[in-house]
């Protein structure tokens, strides 16, 4: 009879060949199991920290990032330098070897924020700093002079709609955390407009604003645009005095007189609804928006002008650039590891989200120079458009959701890269143990802690249909000061704290492509 057992086991053999068998409730593998295989990989985690944090590979992701930050400069969606980014990194992953490196198409978002600048003309003159929103309209070419209305609140802003007609509504919200704050950028000028606003300002979404020390530099477009205006309209004559005066104006903007006052305003992406007028917004400095709110409760009248030339354009071609380490064992499943090639159109897009990218990258190429190659295949995508809300990676997601059952768990890396604290995970109880034992073998350099959630736009879509995630956490105590601001330069970023990143990226995201089993969801 045992016989008879051996054959019909040897039998079903071939249908399991090259698969992973799958843990679930009805024949689980002992837990005791999982943390003996994973303390089996103690030995290769100790060598791709050496390689990372002190070896050859020592600082290896800053530098890469900082020629591609340096040489490409900011990356927004449909714009030449994401074309040219792409591009960079296509060549560069081919270079360092990596396999079945290609760029996968998609549409992307095509605005454009133009010249813009905005002026107090009343109580006194001075320069606002603003950056447009992202899809923001542009004002009439004109501008728009208009008194007023400074909110800290939405309610506010319904309790005192009358007041609101034909004015400027300026936000001064406070910040509390991003997720919570962030609707005043996103939805501020639909609430305005409901109200009967002519335009809004947004006081940008940031813990604290940082000054930056700026050159005598600004448009002759600008000047000839006040120059009209000093001729058809006698109020603007203060504008004029004062832009015609010796001054130190700001080259950050690249757009004209915008960061006259040395402030740093962030921007972001913004939507409107259908059937609510479409009314141009921005943001403005931190500092902008204190100052007009006390203005304001004092009862004194303010008037700005505000001049924006944005332009939306039909959506562009671009990609999601893809690249591997082939699985030895279940090369099709998926272990994926990403951050967005894309950034807002000031700074350099260092830490949002070049850092990201780039430990992504360095992961891949840690594991080539060790000479491993995991079980599962594990696959960088840099996304493109994320900024614009995922746009590169809900068409990846479109494309591939067919095979949603291979995908082991998906990582991105989109909080910064400074100081690593640990892993943010989705998924349930059981791959969290797993992810916790895996988590430990970093304790070489103290990072093994494992909070609720990961965190990733672009990776939502995965989460959301059940595939374990998980995303870099790290110290976010200033990555707030710099986001989506003139500020987000490759000084933001620190070589070893990117080392560190790079390291817990490549050991959690080898260990899980390696381990006989995938993550139970």
């Amino acid at each position: 009879m045992k016989y008879v057992f051996l054959i019909f086991f040897m039998n079903l053999l071939p249908q399991y060949a090259g698969k992973s068998l799958r843990r679930d409730d009805s024949n689980p593998k002992p837990f005791e199991d999982i943390k003996n295989e994973i303390a089996g990989y103690t030995d290769v985690a100790k060598a791709i920290i050496d390689l990372a944090v002190h070896g050859k590979a020592q600082n290896r992701s800053y530098e890469r990032l900082a020629v591609f930050a340096d040489t490409i400069g900011p990356r927004l969606s449909g714009s030449k330098n994401l074309d040219a980014a792409i591009k960079y990194m296509f060549s560069a992953l081919q270079e360092d070897g990596l396999e079945n490196v290609h760029l996968e198409p998609v549409k992307i978002p095509h605005w454009e924020r133009g010249e813009e600048f905005a002026m107090m003309l009343e109580p006194r003159n001075h320069s606002i700093a603003i950056l447009g929103l992202g899809s923001s309209v542009p004002t009439p070419p004109e501008g728009i002079t208009a008194e007023v209305i400074v909110v800290a609140s939405f309610d506010e802003l319904h309790k005192r709609a009358q007041e609101a007609i034909g004015k400027i509504v300026v936000y001064n919200e406070p910040f509390i955390s991003y997720g919570e704050t962030v609707r005043y950028r996103s939805q501020g000028a639909v609430e305005a407009a409901k109200v009967g606003a002519v335009a809004s300002l947004i006081r940008s979404i940031a813990s604290f604003s940082i000054h930056r020390t700026i050159s005598p530099v600004y448009k002759k477009s600008n000047r000839e645009h006040i120059t009209r205006l000093k001729k058809t309209k006698e109020y603007f004559d203060p504008v004029w005095r004062l832009l015609t005066r010796t001054h130190t104006w700001s080259s950050s903007s690249l757009f004209g007189l915008n960061s006259a006052s040395y402030l740093t305003p962030h921007t972001g992406w913004q939507s409107y609804q259908p059937d609510v007028p479409r009314i141009p917004t921005a943001c403005i400095s931190v500092e902008d928006a204190e100052m007009m709110s006390r203005m304001s409760l004092r009862g004194t009248k303010i008037v700005v002008h505000l001049k924006m030339g944005a332009k939306t354009y039909p959506d562009s071609p671009s990609f999601n650039t893809v690249a591997e380490i082939v699985g030895s064992k279940y090369p099709e499943q998926i272990v994926l590891v990403s951050g967005h090639l894309d950034s807002w159109d000031v700074g350099q897009g260092a830490m949002d989200d070049g850092g990201g990218a780039f430990i992504s990258w360095e992961a891949l190429s840690l594991i080539k120079d060790l000479g491993l190659r995991p079980k599962r295949t594990l696959r960088l995508v840099l996304w493109t458009a994320e900024e614009q809300g995922g746009i590169g990676a809900e068409q990846y997601y479109q494309l591939h959701k067919e095979n949603i059952s291979n995908f082991d768990i998906v990582m991105e890396s989109d909080e910064g890269t400074f100081k690593p604290a640990g892993l943010g995970f989705t998924g349930n109880a059981k791959a969290r143990d797993i992810v916790k034992q895996i988590m430990a073998l970093l304790q070489p350099i103290n990072v093994t802690d494992v909070y609720d959630n990961a965190d990733g736009t672009d990776i939502d879509y995965w989460m959301r249909d059940g595939v374990p995630g998980a995303s870099l956490r790290d110290d976010l105590s200033k990555y707030f000061w710099f986001h989506h601001s003139q500020g987000d330069t490759m000084t933001v970023q620190d070589p070893n704290q990117m080392n560190l990143c790079a390291a817990v990226w490549t050991v959690v995201s080898y260990v899980i492509a390696d381990m006989e089993e995938m993550l139970p969801r």
